[in-house]
């Protein structure tokens, strides 16, 4: 069952296989009753972010579901025009606080540009937030790093400079849109991709093509779309935040074959040409 499967990263950490969104999830009852149900149903990795402004309530339903912390895989991310040594490591003991942990499973530089000024050259700040998340993991207060939104560019230069590749990179991933320069290069170089956005915010959900996909194998849109990225071995973060709706994403055990597989791989869908979110 996908809910008991893992990625492993090449540090040897393992990851579940599916994890949960919480973008755009508001702090307070709907943030907590989402990752509460999440963990209900089988959830072991909840995904959020500092800037989500939702890491108490994350939080707060981690500790009321009664699972073990060591059992859940936490991941959050730095802010993205946080883009400094001194800045990483305060915002992590921040994110620490919020979350009420002493560790994370994984930290993330959100973006390789503050959302203001995407594209913008920000090597140098990458790199300095880089070092810190290095030595966060030295220290063990971390047990995994990576970035999010990154291209290959950004990468190399993180790793030219200090020999440390991320273990992950989160970006954008949904059926007709699926970054492959980007995709190729990480899987490449053994970096996990982690795929938001699944079903392209919601619009793959009215796709005729996908729909049709789905009365084949006598599912819904929402499971083809999460199936598929798990079938190209990237880590799909559905959210939502009506309870059946997150029961039924777990339910994914079944296999697109290799002919419709391809068919998906080169459908195109408008929403691939939106700009980047966080």
């Amino acid at each position: 069952m996908i809910r008991e499967e893992y990625y492993k990263l090449y540090n040897g950490v393992e990851i579940p296989k599916i994890g949960f969104g919480t973008w755009q999830s508001k702090d307070g009852e709907e943030a907590y009753n989402a990752v509460l149900w999440a963990l209900k149903y089988g959830y072991r990795h909840i995904d959020t972010a500092y800037v989500y402004g939702n890491e108490s309530s994350v939080a707060k339903a981690i500790k009321d579901s009664n699972i073990n912390r060591e059992d859940i895989f936490i991941t959050t991310k730095l802010p993205a025009e946080i883009k400094s040594y001194a800045g990483a490591m305060e915002y992590f003991e921040k994110s620490l606080k919020n979350l009420q942990t002493d560790y994370m499973d994984l930290y993330l530089i959100h973006a390789p540009w503050p959302w203001d000024n995407v594209g913008g050259d920000y090597t140098e700040g990458n790199i300095e937030a880089w070092k810190a998340l290095i030595d966060l993991y030295n220290a063990k207060k971390v047990r995994s790093i990576g970035v999010s939104n990154f291209h290959q560019e950004h990468i190399k230069s993180l790793i030219e400079t200090t020999g440390v590749k991320p273990m992950v990179n989160q970006i954008r991933f949904f059926i007709g849109n699926t970054q492959e320069e980007i995709t190729k290069y990480c899987q490449k170089n053994d970096i996990l991709i982690q795929a938001y956005s699944p079903l392209a915010t919601g619009e793959l959900v009215d796709n005729p093509k996908v729909k049709d996909m789905a009365l084949k194998y006598n599912t819904s849109i929402a499971k083809i779309c999460l199936r598929y990225c798990i079938q190209r071995n990237t880590l799909p973060l559905p959210k939502s935040t009506h309870e059946f709706r997150i029961k039924d994403n777990l339910d994914i055990d079944f296999v697109i074959s290799d002919e419709d597989m391809e068919y998906l791989n080169h459908l195109y869908h408008i929403a691939s040409t939106r700009p980047y979110r966080s």
